[in-house]
């Protein structure tokens, strides 16, 4: 199969002669098209809401433009929390689930209004120390620990992780908050990230309708929703599979229908709380080549590097490359793709198949939407990209303006120092 990018060549130079190279963009009309495929795939439970995972693109043009299509903002932290008021998310809108929560965060999801998703069973008595009087709806996350497999494929080690309370602490901490007047209940789970299988979803639901089921028997509590949190994943490699959300919502849709319904559970909402799937194919990072190396390796060197996308160099993650008005031309070429950091893992690809690039060239790297962006740091002095919105008459938005030098010194806390240009 072959990826092909959003963007053309007569776009791309029209876009960075007003915003230079690198940037971030997102297409729009993508965006919006994936959000309405997710709601109708789910659209078989009334209580359905997306929100949606705000560390993968904290934009609030991004967020603006999401909670137009319905969804709501997952947060995990204050900052997060002060993006999704300012872009008008209040109460129900906002999940926040967070851990080794600071009491700033804690207060401020509770002065919004939000859905708390809890951590940890201490932290009931963390919440009740710092309100007067508990939310009538808490949402609780659940660690099953072990290892979490499809078949005989372990997808991911539960376990190993810090997140969630373990099925017992769960049913205590419900149990104490019952008793601190909390009417309604969540449960909440993150077994396996990325995952490109349409059997995932479906499995991690049935898991947590059966354990609603035996939460609700133990308890007598009211259990309002399930928030099957994120995990679905997208086709990075070109010979990935593509996850088939139609397919993947039938399958919650069955062990609904199995599980909940037959217990007398059929009013509990779903929700999810996806970030790359609902984003990551929709935003390219755009850099052009500035220089050419050829020692033992032919190394192309862009004027991005791993501080405007930190997952090759972090995960040794894959994202496609396409060179922009060559998309037909032979691969014929072997190349290491590189920033300019100071640092040897700083490389987009390693002996990449590509067709002959030159100085100049443009360069998209895919699937940059989620998770792009929001890593961007500050070592070697590298200043963040722009972010651009495509929209879908073609025009195009700066919605993050690029770094300056004043940026990068502006938190220096003293004036004996000029660092004027």
């Amino acid at each position: 199969m072959k990826k092909t990018s959003f963007l053309t060549l007569d776009k791309a130079r029209e876009i960075i002669a007003s915003i230079p190279t690198p940037f971030h963009i997102y297409d729009e009309a993508g965006i919006r098209a994936n959000a309405r495929a997710l709601k109708q795939a789910f659209s078989w439970n009334p209580g359905f809401k997306e929100y949606f995972a705000v560390k993968a693109t904290p934009n609030p043009y991004i967020l603006k433009l999401l909670m137009e299509e319905g969804c709501g903002l997952d947060c995990s932290s204050y900052t997060e929390l002060l993006l999704a008021q300012a872009v008008g998310a209040t109460g129900s809108d906002i999940m926040f689930s967070s851990n080794v929560t600071p009491e700033k965060d804690m207060l401020k999801a509770y002065e919004l209004d939000a859905y708390i998703n809890l951590d940890d069973s201490t932290h009931v008595d963390f919440l009740n120390s710092l309100v007067e009087q508990m939310p009538e709806t808490i949402c609780l996350r659940y660690n099953p620990g072990g290892s979490f497999s499809l078949g005989n494929t372990i997808m991911d080690m539960p376990g190993h992780a810090k997140y969630g309370m373990t099925e017992d602490q769960l049913i205590n901490a419900i149990s104490r908050l019952m008793k601190l007047g909390t009417k309604h209940f969540g449960i909440h789970a993150f077994l396996a990230s990325n995952t490109t299988t349409n059997e995932y979803y479906p499995q991690l639901a049935a898991n947590l309708f059966r354990l609603a089921v035996q939460v609700k028997e133990a308890t007598g509590a009211h259990i309002a929703f399930v928030n099957l949190s994120g995990g679905v994943g997208v086709d990075y490699r070109p010979e990935q599979p593509k996850c088939d959300i139609a397919a993947i919502g039938e399958g919650v849709r069955q062990q609904y229908e199995s599980i909940l319904v037959p217990a007398g559970m059929d009013d509990v909402a779903i929700y999810t709380e996806l970030g790359r799937f609902m984003l990551a194919p929709y935003g390219h990072l755009v850099s052009t080549v500035l220089h050419q190396k050829h020692i033992y390796r032919e190394y192309i060197g862009l004027d991005a590097c791993a501080a405007d996308l930190m997952r090759p160099a972090m995960y040794g993650a894959y994202h496609h490359i396409t060179v922009l008005g060559k998309e037909d031309a032979v691969l014929d070429h072997v190349y290491d793709v590189t920033g300019g950091l100071c640092e040897n893992n700083d490389k987009f690809a390693i002996e990449r198949s590509l067709p002959q690039i030159d100085i100049g060239d443009i360069l998209v790297l895919h699937d940059t939407g989620a998770h792009g962006h929001s890593m961007g740091y500050n070592y070697n002095g590298k200043l963040r990209s722009a972010e651009v919105l495509l929209r879908p008459d073609g025009s195009f938005r700066l919605i993050r303006r690029a770094e300056k030098p004043s940026d990068y010194f502006a938190t220096l806390d003293c004036t004996e120092f000029n660092f004027s240009e």
